[in-house]
């Protein structure tokens, strides 16, 4: 249905994303921060209408369906298999660096429990940090176990659960940054620089800041496998469409509540998680780390399970008699009668090595803001903006030099500058980290 699309869309946007939204606005200023915003809300939700009419081709209302995205830049783009074959390797690449950013923000944030609940215990001067190994391990864990789940369609639940949970921490961290605002009663602050000198880390902390923002709206990549989710009547590109208008007008909201407020709080001070720049009051801080841990479960099932049906998928057709592959098993669910789990060896023994070695790079690339900003700029043009409009053009037969053409061309070479940008930004600030960074130790 439209809602269940919907809590799809909103637990894949609203996760790592939201909570470096008031860091990204210190670095742009007022009047930038509400435009890049704005153009990136904007190019998202147009270039989801675009991919959604590619669902069918030759479509948008009849033909064959395509049940992932490389099906659809297949049958619209003639790109030849070899071609097809690099871009769909693209974008698991992106969809697995999107898991290593989800897992270091979960682990951020158990971190984050265990530290304030021993604040709260011991003192605020009692030596309470650790390195996050412990966090990273329990999230490990848990992703294991859901990773068992057969497909997309059968973590439905997850998703409803986490955009529950992202609302949760989204309005405990804009009433966090209200306090802060109300008690200091000014607004701090400026108009075009988010910070106060035009040094090269300013430049460069600017540029990372579109990064961040690019990242808080990449979801394209799965768009196609949501929608396939969908039963029709009505048509599931209109369904995917109002799915895709109102999980991105809401998060966008969220957004620029979140992030304005938090830049009025903090000015060029605001933390680049806004949920563990806090520790009072204890319980509102536990509950909003724990609404993000349980929201970033489900959201990683979301972008994890197409991966893991396609690497399955390709794997079964590689060694069609391997009964490793091929041969289901089944194990009696306890309390419950005449239920079974089936399983195959593959999926045990494949998503488990894919959960461990996600959070593997996750440990040895341990910075938060750097590494939503290179994820979300390396996504963002290709995924979001370059082929749902190459097929647009390929569907619809625009004429070349037309004012739809060069409108189209227009907003995607901006998007691939904003993109440059971006990962430049971040390409430096994680070059300068690594000098000084712990292995093994979340910052």
């Amino acid at each position: 249905s439209v809602w269940t699309a919907t809590a799809h869309v909103v637990t894949v946007i609203i996760g790592s994303g939201v909570l470096a939204i008031p860091w990204s606005a210190a670095q742009l200023g007022w009047i930038l921060a509400f435009s890049v915003l704005l153009f990136f809300s904007f190019a998202a939700y147009y270039n989801s209408t675009l991919l959604a009419d590619c669902y069918r081709h030759p479509g948008p209302l009849e033909g064959r369906r395509n049940r992932t995205y490389m099906d659809a830049i297949w049958w619209f783009l003639f790109l030849g298999e070899k071609t097809v074959t690099m871009c769909g390797i693209v974008q698991y690449i992106i969809l697995w660096g999107s898991l290593v950013g989800y897992t270091l923000t979960a682990a951020m944030s158990v971190k984050q429990i265990r530290t304030t609940a021993c604040l709260h215990v011991k003192g605020k001067n009692a030596p309470c940090q650790n390195s996050g190994m412990l966090s990273l391990l329990i999230f490990d864990g848990m992703q294991i176990v859901l990773s068992q789940l057969p497909n997309l369609a059968n973590v439905a639940i997850l998703s409803y659960i986490a955009a529950a949970m992202s609302f949760t921490y989204s309005f405990i961290g804009l009433y966090l940054c209200i306090r802060v605002f109300a008690s200091q009663h000014e607004i701090r602050g400026s108009l075009f620089v988010g910070s106060d000198s035009a040094s090269s880390i300013t430049i460069w902390h600017t540029f990372q800041a579109l990064g961040n923002i690019a990242f808080a709206y990449t979801f394209s990549m799965i768009l196609i496998e949501i929608q396939d989710t969908l039963k029709s009547p009505p048509p599931e590109n209109k369904t995917m469409k109002k799915a895709a208008f109102y999980g991105i007008g809401l998060t966008t909201l969220f957004y620029i509540s979140l992030g304005f407020v938090g830049y009025a709080a903090f000015g060029s001070a605001a933390p680049g998680n806004v949920i563990t720049g806090f520790t009072e009051p204890f319980w509102l801080i536990e509950v909003g780390n724990t609404a993000v841990v349980v929201h970033l479960v489900g959201a990683y099932q979301v972008y994890g399970q197409p991966a893991f049906a396609s690497c399955e998928s390709l794997c079964a057709a590689k060694w069609p008699n391997s009964g490793f592959f091929h041969s289901v098993h089944k194990l009696r669910l306890p309390f419950a009668k005449d239920k079974f789990f089936e399983f195959t060896f593959a999926r045990v023994v494949l998503r488990t090595i894919f959960v461990c070695l996600t959070t593997l790079v996750a440990a040895t690339i341990p910075f938060f803001n750097s590494v939503l900003g290179l994820l979300g700029s390396i996504a963002f043009w290709p995924l979001t903006v370059y082929y749902p409009v190459s097929m647009h053009v390929a569907q619809a037969e625009v004429k070349r030099w037309s004012i739809k053409w060069v409108s189209l061309m227009a907003m995607t070479w901006t998007c691939l500058l904003v993109a440059v940008l971006g990962a430049a930004g971040s390409i430096v600030e994680i070059t300068k980290q690594m000098d000084h960074a712990k292995l093994f130790h979340i910052q």
